[in-house]
């Protein structure tokens, strides 16, 4: 359908101005989030995107409140509006993974079709990056992912079918993921949780994580891991992400690919990270 935007400003300060924005993708399919601007851009100047993708049972506000009393602040650290401060624009999109067993029905739904939720969360994607495409503020050449949990699930699958993201990382969700659908060894399998919706038809065949970051490839990729973050062990991570790098250093892309491992949770780290994307937009 036509993009159809609406906005309206959410919140304006110093260093920068939110709004929310809504696009039209299908009929009764829609694809929001706040996008962030800068206060110092100057008129005709283009910037980077960073689209900042929030976790389970979140909302877009999660990864832009700086209010360390908010809910999942401890998570987020108000990643989208501290890159906004360093002068990125940013978009944080609203997926599907929250209501509890309400999206995991969805999922159930769209199984028997050959589909799932990222057949609907990469359509709402590329109607995003179309639309930030088309801004005379953005530039469309420079526009990355960054999620962390199940935004890190989203930040292995959905760049690996838009092309448009020019790089994608992954925090507090990379993993030997066969083992971690099926593993009844470890606590942390989701055989143990109520994560119903995470086996997908056939992957054990097809894609762990490797293969989903070798879809990303030649495009720069990186994952953010804490050594406390109890979604997997570091040697999971490790042993997966090393596959990931030799693929990266057969291409003769070796700075293209980093892993940073630093002593905390489950939580945006913002450090290595941020000097990633640094090095690439600047």
């Amino acid at each position: 359908m036509p993009f159809n935007p609406r906005a309206r400003v959410l919140e304006k300060n110093a260093e920068w101005t939110s709004y929310e924005v809504m696009l039209d993708v299908w009929p009764g399919v829609f694809a929001w989030g706040i996008l962030i601007i800068p206060a110092d851009m100057k008129p005709g100047e283009r910037r980077p995107v960073v689209v900042c993708q929030h976790g389970l049972e979140s909302v877009p506000m999660d990864v832009v409140t700086t209010d360390p009393k908010s809910r999942f602040y401890h998570f987020y650290k108000g990643f989208a509006s501290r890159l906004a401060a360093r002068g990125y624009i940013t978009f944080a999109p609203c997926n599907l993974y929250r209501g509890e067993d309400k999206f995991r029905v969805l999922q159930r739904k769209a199984n028997p079709l050959g589909l799932s939720l990222f057949s609907v969360m990469t359509g709402q994607h590329q109607r995003i990056v179309e639309w930030l495409k088309e801004q005379t503020f953005v530039d469309p050449q420079r526009i990355g992912f960054y999620g962390l949990s199940y935004g890190g699930k989203s930040a292995m699958r959905i760049p690996a079918l838009i092309e448009d993201y020019t790089f994608s990382i992954c925090s507090g969700d990379f993993n030997e993921w066969i083992r971690k659908c099926s593993s009844t060894d470890y606590s942390f399998s989701y055989l143990f949780t109520g994560e119903y919706e995470m086996p997908e038809w056939d992957l054990a065949h097809t894609f762990s994580y490797a293969e989903m970051a070798a879809l990303i490839a030649p495009r720069p990729f990186m994952v953010e891991r804490g050594h406390y973050d109890n979604v997997a062990t570091d040697e999971w991570v490790g042993y997966e992400f090393e596959k990931v790098r030799r693929h990266y250093d057969l291409l003769g892309l070796p700075q293209s690919v980093r892993i940073e491992y630093f002593p905390g949770p489950h939580t945006i780290n913002g450090i290595g990270s941020f000097e990633f994307i640094d090095r690439l937009m600047k």
